[in-house]
């Protein structure tokens, strides 16, 4: 009996040049650290990029300049917004529908620090983190549900930490934030199920950022021996992962919980 072979291309077309064309995508935090690192990378793939930033606005311009200067198709548009503030991001909803309509793609990436041993953590420490990591996620998700499940091939895409799976000395709070984005992606996953849209979760270990190269050399050193890929990750290696998840190639793949740590859990 001859194999019947499911959905065969009728030809080979070559691939697009710009596989994000068309696309509107909105990158949390995107003016420095990994957010400035996706929001480039959608761009130079052709997207649309709302580069959303708080209070760094000097930084988000360059941000946007720098995508729409490129020889690419893609465009960026900077817009405020403190997305723990549920009016801002309502406005920043309106000035995104009014300029763009509907987004396309929804990249969660802000959040932010403060350190302290649990014993010392004050209430105002754990609740800033939780703040913008994981309230701000679900404000900003909320705010643009109705685009992502009703446009083709909807996408939300959330940016963890290995710190979310494995805890952290003096980041409680940063760990719980970064785990209950875990569980939300996989219930939005199966609430949008049907309407074709799409709900991942990236864990990255240590990255090359700002943040990081903060770190004293001696610690890093420590940190480093840590990893079996004995370096830490590139920001251009995570935001090409979000690329990949914001494409139509990643249209079967949702609700998973994406690891890029250099082999960290093994």
């Amino acid at each position: 009996m001859t194999a019947q072979l499911l959905e065969q291309p009728t030809s080979l077309e070559p691939p697009s040049r710009q596989p994000l064309a068309g696309r509107t995508c909105l990158v949390t935090g995107s003016s420095q650290g990994i957010g400035r690192g996706i929001a480039r990378e959608l761009g130079r793939y052709g997207a649309t990029v709302v580069v959303n930033y708080r209070s760094s606005e000097e930084a988000a311009y360059e941000v946007a300049d720098s995508i729409t200067e490129a020889d690419t198709d893609g465009t960026a548009h900077p817009v405020q917004a403190d997305v723990t503030d549920r009016a801002e991001i309502e406005t920043m909803r309106e000035a995104v529908h009014d300029t763009f309509g509907p987004i396309d793609v929804l990249v969660n990436n802000a959040g932010i620090t403060c350190d302290r041993t649990f014993q010392n953590m004050t209430a105002e420490d754990w609740h800033r983190v939780l703040d913008v990591s994981l309230h701000g996620t679900f404000n900003c998700t909320q705010a643009f549900y109705d685009d992502l499940k009703t446009v083709d091939q909807g996408r939300i895409i959330s940016i963890s930490s290995v710190i979310g799976k494995q805890g952290n000395v003096g980041q409680a709070n940063y760990a719980a934030a970064k785990s209950g984005l875990f569980g939300l992606t996989r219930s939005l996953a199966l609430e949008l199920a049907g309407t074709g849209a799409t709900a991942n979760c990236i864990a990255p270990g240590f990255t090359r950022t700002e943040m990081v190269e903060a770190i004293p050399d001696e610690i890093q050193d420590d940190l480093r021996a840590d990893i079996p890929l004995e370096r830490f990750a590139t920001v251009s290696e995570v935001a090409g992962l979000v690329r990949y998840l914001a494409s139509e190639q990643s249209g079967y793949m949702t609700g998973e919980v994406i690891d890029i740590n250099g082999g960290i859990d093994l």
